[in-house]
């Protein structure tokens, strides 16, 4: 009886040893599987956290940071540079332009949208709009998708009642930084807005009616899969809406640039002339903020005083200087051919002539003549 009681206890000693085992391995598994789960964690239908991360640009500490400028700008849909983000429309061979793109994201939940507050945008929950308030705000009609529910609302827009072809502007913010740590100047586009432009019953000017904000960040990761081409004189798509834009290949104008009375350009220079002459020297400031950084070197300061002078001898009207001179870094004069008979004339030595002999008045002296 003693042997068998021990062999009863160690037998369930084994098994008991056994079940702690298997339920180790059964909790790294789970801690395996959940980090993994963790690393493709998505934080909006379709887009992972990896992807998410991927497509995020950094933002650079204000530590870091030495100078930076917001500017808002407005893309013209009618211009020639701009129609890559209308066309095409309606879709064609699964192409669809960006709006089209952008609204249904929106209506079925994946992207995130903030209230247009002109001028004073927070990208805070608080100002987040639901696809219902978007589709509702704007007239939209929808109908509710398969799978919705009142915490995840989803919804479904036919083709025809997207108004793709009254968004004819969009607005951007862009964010030039001068990083110190690389020494560098840089262009970021933090959101992105759509305007309506629609008319009333009376058929009058079209009213603009900015829709919402998006981040780019949110955006990019949808934008970077969807190839457009950009030529008419090359029709393979080469390029995508992300490069579209973080090439600058848009044009557009500025409207507004961040200050403390939150006027735009139009409020502060009333005056076509001025807003324009206004718009000209931010564009000029900006592109040449970099080139402004360095101190010239001694060839570029004897090129430029090169300029100066040529500029004023044409400006006093000196015939000798040639025009359409090439610069360089050693200074040549050109001049005419009778200048370089002048030149020429002048380093020739001259010869003094010669006084003529004349009779000297004085008589020979007789002293010490033999007689």
């Amino acid at each position: 009886m003693t042997k068998l009681f021990h062999i009863l206890i160690l037998a369930v000693s084994a098994s008991i040893c056994l079940d702690a085992v298997a339920q180790d391995n059964s909790t790294a598994t789970m801690r395996r599987g959940g980090s993994r789960k963790n690393a493709t964690e998505q934080t909006t239908p379709g887009v992972t956290t990896r992807m998410q991360q991927r497509m995020t640009t950094p933002k650079a500490s204000d530590a870091d940071l030495s100078w930076m400028r917001v500017i808002y700008r407005q893309l013209d849909l009618t211009k020639a540079p701009n129609a890559p983000l209308y066309f095409p429309e309606p879709p064609l061979n699964g192409e669809e332009n960006l709006f089209r793109t952008i609204m249904r994201l929106v209506a079925d939940g994946k992207l995130k949208v903030y209230e247009y507050m002109d001028g004073r945008e927070l990208f805070t929950d608080e100002h987040a709009l639901s696809p219902k308030d978007v589709l509702e705000r704007f007239h939209i009609e929808a109908e509710q998708a398969k799978g919705s529910t009142e915490r995840n609302p989803r919804y479904t827009i036919a083709e025809a009642d997207v108004p793709s072809e009254e968004v004819l502007s969009y607005y951007i913010i862009e964010r030039y930084e001068f990083d110190n740590r690389n020494n560098r100047l840089r262009t970021v586009i933090e959101a992105i807005c759509p305007v309506l432009h629609r008319s009333d019953e009376w058929g009058m000017d079209p009213v603009k009616y900015p829709m919402f904000w998006i981040k780019y960040d949110d955006l990019r990761p949808y934008m970077s899969t969807q190839n457009i081409f950009v030529s008419d004189d090359n029709n393979l798509p080469t390029c995508t809406y992300d490069d579209f834009f973080l090439l600058g290949l848009y044009d557009g104008d500025i409207i507004k640039t961040r200050n403390l009375r939150n006027l735009s350009m139009a409020q502060m220079y009333p005056d076509t002339e001025s807003l324009k002459h206004a718009q000209d020297s931010i564009e000029h400031s900006l592109a040449n903020f970099d080139k402004k950084l360095w101190v010239p070197s001694l060839e570029e300061l004897q090129a430029k005083a090169e300029a100066r002078e040529k500029a004023e001898a044409l400006a006093a009207g000196d015939s000798t200087v040639v025009a359409d001179e090439p610069k360089a870094s050693v200074s040549r004069k050109s001049v005419t051919k009778r200048g370089q008979k002048k030149a020429r004339a002048s380093k020739v030595k001259t010869k003094k002539a010669k006084a003529p002999k004349t009779k000297s008045a004085a008589t020979r002296s007789v002293r010490n003549r033999k007689r």
